[in-house]
């Protein structure tokens, strides 16, 4: 490369691992939902407009945007060298230049306007005018950038085989640069141990003492309807949650947030996920179906606005884990107790003051969380009410003893109080752990790969199945 040219750099896909444009969508869909969706149906077909109004509504932080290290390395390569080093993108001028100041760029940048979106043909027009045809190399990411490769004197493809094939084909001298995202940083977007938590459709089932395969395999439709539905959800909730995301000491590894995966992957994923949740819901009924869309609408409004809410989000928490059981009564047409929802509402109820109380401990400063609405200060509240949960949890089991189902089902019904004895160590002490903690950022992923908590749970359903006859019944004692 001459050591006088300017090196132009494009922006979204190339300087960047991500793009600005659905920064903003996602960004304007977190904090104003009505204004940025009202903002893409009344300018779609003009992205210059649609730009300009959504940097508007929202603001992004363009010092926390992730960026392509390769491309970066190139262009401090060229600063060491005394050549300027220039924005040009279609995206809207007062980020782009955001952006250029924030990495110590030139502060003559070529952006989009209102008036006129700067992309392709008009790019490199933009630029030839400013330094001449093949006064300046390019670096862009996507076939639209080839009238600037082709006008400029050194291309720079990042990312874009089938371009730099062409470029090779017409005898160009390149740079080229890998780019990429790979499937596995997709799945992990999905958060696929996360479906941990689907286990609890199988709780009225188990309840019921119902374990026919015919039910079990409904159960099982069911956890493959959630657990997509959950996917879609995580992958909206990363979405809205970049920034908070990007200055969380872990959640900025998250595969969105770090630029490991495009926004627009996450955005075709999302969509075909939710297609699968609700085929798979109406394939097993209304009720069912009623859950799931229940569950994602929830989970929606959650993301959107009801994390942000103190004691709102952990209610809405508990909500989300109570409609799982409430999903696992639906798909197996197994009738799910008034006495058990009652009983696993608490429950959550002191799980969601746990995860709270687990990211308060593990903050490195007295700031409040970000996205969230709690400090430190919050924990000696937040410990009280896991607490109430506990204790509310403990009282409704107690009573359920005394119900005629019970009576039914549990023979022996003096075991299910020895069984209240390690369900209180374990409530406990997933509180305790938390306070200190000790956990993982998810209490119910936590709990699965807990040895000692595991042994306890499987303790205490010994004793209920022993209260049940059950174990006289599959082993003869």
């Amino acid at each position: 490369m001459s050591d006088n040219r300017p090196l132009v750099l494009d922006v979204d896909g190339t300087f960047l691992k991500t793009d600005m444009l659905f920064e903003c969508f996602w960004a304007g869909l977190g904090r104003d939902p009505i204004a940025t969706l009202k903002t893409v149906a009344q300018n779609f077909r003009q992205p210059a407009v649609l730009k300009s109004k959504l940097a508007e509504i929202a603001e992004i932080r363009t010092d926390l945007l992730p960026v392509n290290e390769d491309v970066k390395a190139l262009a401090e390569t060229a600063k060491a060298d005394g050549r300027d080093v220039v924005l040009a993108s279609a995206s809207d001028i007062s980020q782009v230049s955001r952006l250029a100041a924030d990495h110590g760029l030139s502060d003559r940048v070529f952006a989009s306007t209102p008036e006129k979106n700067l992309k392709g043909a008009a790019k490199a027009g933009a630029l030839n005018d400013a330094y001449g045809q093949g006064g300046y190399d390019y670096a862009g990411n996507e076939p639209t950038d080839m009238p600037i490769w082709t006008d400029s004197a050194m291309p720079v493809v990042v990312g874009d085989a089938g371009s730099a094939s062409k470029l090779k084909g017409q005898g160009r001298e390149l740079v080229e640069i890998d780019a990429g995202w790979t499937p596995r940083d997709l799945i992990r977007a999905l958060r696929p141990h996360q479906y941990v938590k689907n286990v609890l459709l199988f709780l009225p089932v188990l309840a019921a003492h119902d374990f026919t395969m015919s039910t079990l395999l409904l159960v099982l439709l069911g956890i493959v309807a959630f657990s997509a539905a959950a996917s879609t959800i995580y992958i909206v909730n990363d979405l809205l949650d970049l920034e908070a995301d990007r200055l969380h000491p872990t959640k900025c590894r998250r595969p969105f947030a770090s630029g490991a995966v495009p926004i627009v992957v996450g955005m075709i994923t999302c969509a075909v996920l939710a297609v699968i949740a609700l085929g798979l819901g109406a394939l097993l009924g209304g009720p069912f179906l009623g859950v799931i869309i229940v569950y994602m609408t929830l989970s929606l409004a959650y993301s959107l606005k009801l994390k942000r809410m103190r004691w709102v989000d952990i209610a809405c928490l508990a909500s989300l884990y109570t409609l799982r059981v409430v999903a696992g009564a639906a798909a197996s047409g197994v009738e799910a107790s008034v006495f058990m929802l009652v009983f696993i509402f608490p429950v959550f109820i002191a799980l969601g003051c746990v995860k709270r109380l687990t990211e308060l401990t593990l903050a490195t400063s007295d700031e409040r969380l970000p996205g969230r609405g709690y400090g430190r200060t919050d924990r000696s509240d937040l410990l009280n009410v896991a607490g109430i949960g506990t204790f509310g949890a403990l009282l409704m089991f107690f009573l359920y003893s005394f119900s005629e189902q019970s009576q039914a089902l549990y023979p022996s019904r003096w075991l299910l109080w020895v069984a209240l004895v390690p369900l209180a160590i374990w409530l406990i002490r997933m509180v305790k752990l938390g306070y200190e903690g000790k956990q993982d950022y998810d209490p119910i992923v936590f709990a699965m790969k807990d040895k000692m908590g595991v042994g306890i749970i499987l303790m205490t359903l010994s004793l209920m199945f022993y209260a049940a006859g059950l174990w006289q019944q599959w082993f003869g004692f």
